[in-house]
Order: structure tokens, then C-alpha cells, then sequence
């Protein structure tokens, strides 16, 4: 297993000095919906002989043959995809694997067909009805003297509540009673300023 290695140079000498291989793998394009579905795998490796769409670019909506593949420039070519040169001659364009969708498979070759088996296709789990817990229902206590004391816990809890409503009464009226001391010294104020 290789090493992962950030800096962008090492990166970049990895890419042009891999080995076949690899650059094998590198040549990997995503499947269409309706193929990744029914083959089990989101990506493959472009191969000749597989028919592409271009996702990306100037040519975005082409969809073509592969005729030839370069592992060495990581590109890929297609039929009917030419352009001309000054000169007359027509050549083909040349559209990296990661730009494209394939949507169809080329299933001549025995290891590509060997390894779609292993890429099993995900049987959907069937969907189980969610079973909601029971809600737990609160059971009054049996017994006379639990009466008593949940009676007693209330009558704390009801005290409590009235003693914070009092409290916030009289801050209230603490403040109000601020707001026009403060009134009444700037009323006096600006009457003795006046005079």
C-alpha cells in the first residue's frame, strides 16, 4: 500500500512515473445510473470498445465510441470527435477518463467480466415497519401514604412558583419606582437650570 503524500510536487511525480498498473486505474470513469445499478460498481477503468458521454468541456453532450486510449497522456479518444487542422486533416480530440460517464459496457474481455462478479450488485434490505416504543404510562401509587407524599410534593412546588412570582412582582415595582426617582431628579434639575 502506498503512502499518501501531500505535498503537491511528490504528487505530480507520482502521477507521470506510475506504472501501468496504476495508470490503469487511473483511467477510471464513473458508470451511468442505470449501469452502476445493475453491474454494482460506481466506477471502471475506460476500455476500448466502451461507449462514453462527455459530461464536461466544449464537447459536454458528445457521446462516442472509445476508439483508442493513451495511458501514457491519461486521455482518451472517441469516434466522430475530430477537429480539423489549418492544413485539411482532421484529428481526434483527445477528453480525459474522469470527464466522461460510461453507458455502455465493452464485455468482450474475460477479467473485465470477472471482475463485474466480484462487484456484486447491493440487494436492497427490505424496508421493516418502525416499531415506536411504548410510551410509558405513570402509575398512580397503591399505597396511602405515597398519596401523601406526592400531596406534599406538589404543595412545595406550588409554594415555590409563588414565591418566584412575588420576587419578580417586587423587582418590578423596584424598578419602577428607580425609573421615576431618576424622572423626578431630572425634572428638578432642569427647573433649577432654568431659574
Amino acid at each position: 500500500m502506498q503512502k499518501s503524500v501531500k505535498n503537491p510536487g511528490k504528487q505530480r511525480k507520482a502521477l507521470f512515473n506510475a506504472p501501468a498498473h496504476i495508470r490503469h486505474k487511473l483511467m477510471a470513469a464513473p458508470l451511468s445510473s442505470e449501469l452502476s445499478a445493475s453491474k454494482g460498481a460506481k466506477t471502471l477503468p475506460v476500455r476500448k470498445g466502451d461507449t462514453v458521454r462527455i459530461l464536461r468541456g466544449d464537447n459536454k453532450g458528445f457521446e462516442g465510441k472509445v476508439s483508442r486510449i493513451d495511458l501514457k497522456a491519461y486521455r482518451i479518444y472517441l469516434e466522430g470527435l475530430t477537429r480539423e487542422k489549418v492544413d485539411g486533416t482532421n484529428i481526434f480530440l483527445a477528453v480525459h477518463p474522469s470527464k466522461v460517464q460510461i453507458r455502455t459496457l465493452s464485455l468482450d474481455d474475460k477479467w473485465r467480466k470477472k471482475i463485474l462478479e466480484r462487484k456484486v450488485a447491493p440487494v436492497k434490505k427490505a424496508e421493516k415497519p418502525k416499531v415506536k416504543p411504548a410510551k410509558k404510562v405513570e402509575k398512580a401509587p397503591a399505597k396511602v401514604e405515597g398519596v401523601a407524599v406526592t400531596e406534599e410534593k406538589t404543595e412545595t412546588t406550588q409554594k415555590k412558583a409563588t414565591a418566584k412570582k412575588s420576587s419578580a412582582k417586587k423587582t418590578a415595582k423596584e424598578t419602577e419606582e428607580k425609573v421615576a426617582a431618576s424622572k423626578s431628579r431630572a425634572k428638578q434639575a432642569s427647573e433649577k437650570g432654568g431659574e
